[in-house]
């Protein structure tokens, strides 16, 4: 099974960038989102951010997480 993890992006560098969640950092790639800026919401999976999350989709996806005992987000 794959997952797409919420994150935050806090360093935008290029088409590289720093996104946390939870207080981790973690370095990833933008190559598939145009105009990403931080303070964006994104859904990241295997390095890659794919999809930028409106803010009413990024809650309730880490209400989902904090449910399932997945993080606090």
């Amino acid at each position: 099974m794959c997952l797409a993890v919420p994150y935050v992006l806090v360093d935008i560098r290029g088409k590289e960038a720093v996104a946390e969640r939870g207080g981790l950092r973690v370095s990833i790639r933008l190559d598939l989102l145009e105009e990403a800026r931080v303070g964006d919401k994104v859904l990241v999976h295997a390095g890659f951010a794919i999809e930028r999350l409106k803010e009413e989709e990024a809650e309730e996806i880490e209400a989902l997480w904090r449910e399932l005992g997945l993080g606090d987000g």
